[in-house]
């Protein structure tokens, strides 16, 4: 017996509900509180910034506070700044002349000697021996010329008397020129023998401070040997080479015309203290075409040694100075129509001023035309400013910028209220 076969069934999902009344009224109140609240907050932010300086907007932003400075009248350095090497005047290796065994050595590394000071001495022993036997020599030589110049005289006595031949005359005035000759070879071998013996005692050819000992006593010496003894090098006065723009050059040649001498300062790396003090020397013959710059000279006296050799200094030439308007370099900018300034106003706006700069230093900058001494202008803060902005100078009170009939006066003294007399 089959069984019956069981009916297929379905699963009936409810359809969604509709939102209530009541969650859409509460959608549609959020949606305006929303919107009401982005609205209030525009209109804050405009009346806010409508306020005028001195109210709350000043302490929002609305006025920038500004660094300032008066133009004023100075005399303007006009400066030439390079950087310079020092360069002593002469730097000597002391070489032995002559060979030999080195017996002493005078001096100590990095004493300051003077010229004529004797620094070593090689053995003299056998220069002296030289000498003695050039002086030798020409004893010898001059006794057998004046034996010569006696017989000549015979000679020459005898001839008067027709007693001797003129051959036998000519012959002996002969023999004493060679003898002559003779002598003075001799003269010269004593001179030379006199000189290497003086040669074995090494002296400063100059004064000035002497490097590290590079041989010691007992040894051996050769003449004109590559390494020397020791190295002095002159230290007062020094002198520092630098290089001028090329542009420089007439300018500087005119101040020379006029036999004025050009001041030089050598200042240590970092521009703090000034070394020393000297004058400017000489121009080189031509132009570094690599550069587009000459090389110069300077001279210090270098009291106290404050330059050493081979030193890079930083060098200010003082070209002239001149009379003019000077403001820092930090106010003068560049815009699309040149250079300007920002000049500060009585009240305390901004005007946006074209001036033509003239020469500058790395602190003030000369103004040709545009302002007047006594003006003020914006050093510091003037990238967010354009013309007829409001500012605050350092040291302005804030309060006291605020308007008599401002809208936070006015709210002031609606508040206090007098009070009826009874």
């Amino acid at each position: 017996m089959s069984s019956p076969i069981p009916e297929p069934t379905s699963t009936v999902h409810p359809a969604p509900r509709a939102p209530s009344r009541r969650r859409r009224w509460l959608g549609s109140l959020l949606a305006l509180l929303v919107v009401g609240g982005l609205a209030w907050g525009a209109w804050y932010l405009i009346k806010r910034s409508g306020e005028p300086t001195g109210g709350r907007g000043a302490f929002s932003g609305a006025s920038s506070t500004v660094g300032h400075a008066a133009a004023r009248r100075a005399e303007l350095p006009i400066v030439i700044d390079a950087l310079g090497t020092v360069t002593p005047l002469a730097t000597i290796t002391l070489r032995p002349q002559v060979g030999g065994v080195l017996t002493e050595v005078l001096y100590t590394e990095g004493q300051s000697v003077t010229k004529g000071q004797l620094l070593a001495r090689i053995d003299p022993r056998p220069y002296e021996q030289a000498l003695m036997q050039a002086q030798g020599t020409r004893v010898r030589d001059e006794a057998s010329l004046e034996a010569a110049r006696v017989t000549l005289a015979r000679y020459r006595t005898l001839l008067t008397q027709d007693s001797i031949a003129r051959q036998d005359v000519d012959t002996q005035a002969a023999l004493v020129k060679q003898l002559e000759g003779t002598v003075i070879t001799d003269r010269a071998a004593e001179a030379a023998a006199k000189l290497n013996l003086d040669y074995t005692r090494i002296t400063a050819p100059v004064t000035g401070r002497i490097g590290l000992r590079t041989v010691d006593p007992g040894n051996i010496v050769t003449a004109n040997a590559t390494t020397g003894i020791a190295v002095i090098t002159q230290m007062n006065p020094i002198d520092v080479q630098f290089a001028v723009p090329q542009d420089r050059v007439p300018d500087i040649q005119a101040q020379l015309a006029k036999g004025e001498p050009l001041s030089v300062k050598a200042l240590d790396r970092v521009r703090s203290a000034t070394l020393d003090t000297g004058v400017f020397s000489t121009l080189d013959n031509v132009v570094d075409t690599s550069t587009g710059t000459v090389r110069a000279k300077a001279r210090f006296a270098n009291a106290g040694t404050p330059l050493f050799p081979n030193q890079f200094v930083n060098v200010q030439m003082t070209l002239r100075t001149v009379d003019a308007i000077v403001v820092p370099v930090t106010a003068v900018r560049t815009g699309p129509n040149g250079n300007f300034v920002y000049v500060v106003n009585e009240d305390r706006t901004v005007s946006m001023r074209t001036v033509k700069r003239g020469e500058s230093t790395v602190d003030v900058v000369a103004i040709v035309d545009g302002l007047k001494v006594g003006e003020d202008v914006v050093t510091e803060g003037g990238d967010r400013l354009k013309d007829g902005a409001r500012v605050l100078l350092q040291g302005d009170n804030p309060a006291a910028q605020r308007p008599a009939n401002g809208p936070r006066t006015a709210r002031g003294e609606g508040s206090r209220r007098q009070r009826p007399p009874q």
